[in-house]
């Protein structure tokens, strides 16, 4: 696409820009940019996506750490789903720059249904 011909989201930001901000402080910015964003429905479905799949991983996350971190087996688990939260986190951000429209299982297909 010509760079005349990029899409602009909020803020004027180019389309693939917001919607790798989308991932930027995980759930937060998919949050923001969610209710921010009127028209561009690709800036959304990275937004509901971003926030539908980190806010339960963060919570997973933290009740993990804070509460049940005393185990071996807590332990583990608390690291696997900071990596897995790592590994989606970069790959998500990468995917939406280059203006993939790619959709996580069963998330993915929520966050498309609900920003068509």
């Amino acid at each position: 696409m010509a760079e005349s011909e990029k899409q602009k989201a909020t803020f004027g930001l180019d389309e693939n820009i917001a919607s790798a901000i989308c991932y930027l402080f995980i759930w937060v910015t998919g949050l923001i940019f969610y209710l921010v964003e009127k028209d561009n429905k690709m800036v959304k479905f990275h937004a509901l996506q971003s926030s539908i799949t980190f806010l339960p991983l963060q919570i997973i996350y933290w009740i993990l750490w804070y509460v049940v971190w005393w185990t071996g087996i807590t332990y583990f688990l608390t690291m696997l789903v900071g990596l897995i939260m790592f590994i989606l986190w970069i790959v998500l951000m990468i995917k939406a720059y280059q203006g993939e429209r790619y959709k996580l299982p069963i998330v993915g297909d929520i966050a498309d249904n609900a920003t068509k």
